[in-house]
C-alpha cells in the first residue's frame, strides 16, 4: 500500500497549483485521506481531510482558498490551492487521517500510509 504526491512547485502569491495524492493498495473510499504541511521550524498542519464518505474539512488557514476532492475512479485525492501566499511555503504530503480534528492517524487499528511530500514555495 502507498501514495504517491505530486504537484508542487514555485509560484508567485496569488497564483495557484493542485496537488495529486494517488493511492495504490486500498481504495480511498474506505478511509479518509489528509493533506499536511510542514515547513521548516514549524509544527505540522493539517491542511485538509476528507472522508470517505466524502465530507471534507479545512484548516482555518486555508478556509476558502483551497479545494479537497476526491476522484474515485482514479483513486486519487485532490487539493485544489488557489491565492497562495508566502506563507503556503512548506512541504505538503498526503495521508490516511482523521478528519475531526485533521491529523494522520496512527496504532495498530488503523492503515497508516503516508506519501512523501512535495515541495510548496510561493514567492512574494
Amino acid at each position: 500500500v502507498q501514495l504517491q504526491a505530486s504537484g508542487g512547485g514555485l509560484v508567485h502569491a496569488g497564483g495557484s497549483l493542485r496537488l495529486s495524492c494517488v493511492a495504490s493498495g486500498f481504495s480511498l473510499e474506505n478511509f479518509a485521506l489528509g493533506w499536511f504541511r510542514q515547513a521548516p521550524g514549524k509544527e505540522r498542519e493539517g491542511v485538509s481531510c476528507i472522508s470517505s464518505g466524502g465530507r471534507t474539512y479545512y484548516g482555518d488557514s486555508v478556509m476558502g482558498r483551497f479545494t479537497i476532492s476526491r476522484d474515485s475512479s482514479l483513486n486519487t485525492v485532490y487539493l485544489q490551492m488557489n491565492s497562495l501566499k508566502p506563507e503556503d511555503t512548506a512541504e505538503y504530503y498526503c495521508a490516511t487521517a482523521r478528519c475531526e480534528p485533521i491529523e494522520p492517524v496512527q496504532g495498530d487499528r488503523y492503515l497508516e500510509v503516508r506519501g512523501q511530500g512535495t515541495q510548496v514555495t510561493v514567492s512574494s
